[in-house]
C-alpha cells in the first residue's frame, strides 16, 4: 500500500493562510501585500499559528454604496466591493504593523490578486475541484482549534470585528480549492536530483543565493485596550516595564514569565512567535530587536495591541542545513475517499472514532487496526519519530498544533482524511541521512515556488481581463 506521507512533498497555499489574512491580529500577522497571491506563509521547516486578536478590534466598516464592476477576467466580474471589503481587512492588519502602503496602492495590489485568484478559481471550476461542506466545517473546525478556542468563540470574534462568517467560509473554500488546484498542476512536476541534494548540503547559498534572515522572537504582550484612559495606558505601560526587568534578570524564565504575564495567544508556547523571514515580522519587533544576538531581552516597545517585551530566541539564514531538530512521534488513522466513502462521510466517522476515544470507549491503536487504510494500520497507526518536513504540510500543521496525548480534528489531506494523534516530542541531533532529506525539501520548495510563479504568470498572461472605470 502507498505510503501516505512522502518527504518529497512541500508546502503549499494552505486554509491557514486565509485565517491569518481575514483574523485581526495583535501577534504579527501573515498577510501579504504582493500583487501576485499570498506565497507559502508556513515555512516547511517552521510551521506557525494563524493568530486571533486579543484585544477588542472591529474592522473598518464599510459603507455600502452603489456598487459597480471594476474588471472583468474572463467574462466573470470582480466588484468593487469585493476589492474594498478585502482593502479594509488587510488595510488594518498592516496599520498594525506599522508599513501599510497608501490605499491606491492597496487596492491596486487587492485587485491584481483578485484578479489572480479568481483565473485559478475558473480552472479548478473547469477541473471539477470543489471541496464540500464538510471539509469547510473541518478546515473551520481546524482554524479554531489552532487559535485554542471554540468554533462558537471564532464566530463571536468574526462578528465583533465586522467580518461575516459567510464570508469568512468562502474564504477557506476557495483556499481550499486553490491549495488542490495547485497540488495537481504542480506537485508530480517537480523532481530534486542527488547531484541538486550535493550541491546545496556543500554551498547553501548556490541554491538560495538571496536567502532572507530569519528570526525567531518571544514576547510578553501586555494589552492596551483601545478605550483605554491616559492613567490606564501609564499603569500598563508600567507592568509592561516591569515584566522587562523581570525577563532581563540573570537566570530569568521568559517562557514561565509568558505564560504568567502575556495577554497573547502564543503564551502557551512560551510567547514564542516561530521562526519566521524578517520581512513577515512587524518592523517594529524587527527594529527593535535589530543587532541582537540570541537570548537578548528588548522593550517595551509600543504597537497598536499594547506593550511588548521581546526576546531573540534564534538568528538564521533561511534555508540554512539544520543540524538539530525537534521530531515528533504520532499516529493515524487514515480513511481513504471515493466512490464508496464521500469526504464528508469520512469526516463524520472520524469525528465519532475521536469522540469513543475521548469517553474512554475506544482504544485508538485499536481502531486504527481496525480501520485505517494505510500501511501504519497494523502498528495501531505509529507512524514512528519523524523530524519536521516529512509529512505533508496540512498533516505537519495539525501535529504543531497539538499538544502530547491531544487527538486532532478529523483532518483531510490529498491522501484522505486522517485522525491524527501526537504522542511525544524530542530535541535530537539529526543523522546525515535526515540532513539530506531535509536539504531535498529545501530545494523541492525553492522548485516548486519558482514552478509556482511562472505557473500564475502564465495563467495571468492567458487570461482576458478588462478594467473598468468607476461610473460618474
Amino acid at each position: 500500500m502507498t505510503k501516505p506521507f512522502s518527504s518529497t512533498h512541500v508546502f503549499r497555499p494552505h486554509f491557514a493562510a486565509v485565517a491569518a489574512a481575514v483574523l485581526l491580529s495583535a501577534a504579527p500577522s501573515m498577510a501579504q501585500t504582493s500583487a501576485a497571491p499570498a506565497e507559502p506563509s508556513l515555512r516547511l521547516t517552521n510551521p506557525t499559528r494563524a493568530p486571533l486578536s486579543t484585544t477588542p478590534g472591529r474592522a473598518p466598516q464599510q459603507t455600502r454604496q452603489a456598487d459597480f464592476i471594476v474588471a472583468v477576467v474572463n467574462s466573470e466580474p470582480i466588484t468593487n466591493h469585493e476589492v474594498q471589503l478585502r482593502v479594509a481587512r488587510l488595510g488594518q492588519q498592516l496599520s498594525r504593523q506599522g508599513n501599510a502602503p497608501s490605499r491606491k496602492v492597496l487596492e491596486n495590489q487587492v485587485l491584481e490578486r483578485l484578479i489572480i485568484e479568481r483565473a485559478q478559481l475558473q480552472v479548478a471550476r473547469a477541473q471539477n475541484i470543489k471541496p464540500d461542506e464538510a471539509a469547510i466545517d473541518n478546515a473551520v473546525a481546524l482554524v479554531a482549534r489552532q487559535n485554542e478556542i471554540s468554533v462558537e468563540e471564532l464566530r463571536r470574534r468574526l462578528t465583533a470585528d465586522g467580518i461575516s462568517y459567510a464570508r469568512f467560509r468562502e474564504d477557506l473554500r476557495d483556499e481550499l480549492t486553490l491549495t488542490r488546484l495547485r497540488d495537481r498542476e504542480l506537485d508530480q512536476k517537480i523532481r530534486v536530483t542527488e547531484l541538486e541534494i550535493d550541491q546545496y548540503l556543500k554551498n547553501p547559498e548556490s541554491v538560495l543565493p538571496d536567502a532572507p534572515e530569519e528570526i525567531n522572537l518571544a514576547q510578553i504582550l501586555i494589552a492596551v485596550p483601545e478605550t483605554a484612559t491616559p492613567a490606564q495606558v501609564a499603569a500598563l505601560e508600567a507592568k509592561a516595564k516591569a515584566a522587562a526587568e523581570r525577563a532581563k534578570a540573570k537566570g530569568a524564565d521568559f517562557s514561565a514569565l509568558a505564560a504568567e504575564l502575556s495577554d497573547a495567544s502564543d503564551k502557551r508556547n512560551g510567547g514564542e512567535l516561530g521562526l519566521r523571514p524578517a520581512d513577515r515580522l512587524p518592523p517594529l519587533f524587527v527594529d527593535a530587536s535589530r543587532g541582537q544576538s540570541p537570548g537578548a531581552v528588548v522593550g517595551p516597545v509600543r504597537s497598536g495591541a499594547g506593550f511588548h517585551v521581546l526576546k531573540v530566541v534564534e538568528r538564521k539564514r533561511a534555508g540554512m542545513p539544520e543540524t538539530q531538530v525537534t521530531q515528533a512521534r504520532t499516529r493515524h488513522i487514515l480513511l481513504r475517499t471515493g466512490p464508496a466513502l464521500t469526504e464528508g462521510a469520512a469526516i463524520a466517522r472520524l469525528t465519532e472514532f475521536r469522540r469513543r476515544i475521548a469517553a474512554g470507549q475506544a482504544d485508538f491503536a485499536q481502531l486504527a487496526k481496525d480501520n485505517s487504510q494505510d500501511g501504519s494500520a497494523k502498528e495501531g497507526g505509529d507512524l514512528g519519530w519523524a523530524s519536521p518536513g516529512v509529512f505533508v504540510p496540512e498533516f505537519e500543521q495539525a501535529i504543531n498544533a497539538l499538544k502530547p496525548g491531544e487527538i486532532s480534528e478529523p483532518l483531510v489531506t490529498r491522501f484522505g482524511v486522517h485522525l491524527v494523534q501526537l504522542l511525544e516530542r524530542r530535541s535530537v541531533e539529526i543523522s546525515p541521512r535526515e540532513q539530506r532529506e531535509v536539504a531535498r525539501n529545501i530545494v523541492r520548495e525553492k522548485k516548486m515556488d519558482d514552478a509556482y510563479r511562472t505557473w500564475v504568470q502564465d495563467l495571468r498572461g492567458r487570461a482576458f481581463v478588462e478594467y473598468r472605470e468607476a461610473p460618474q
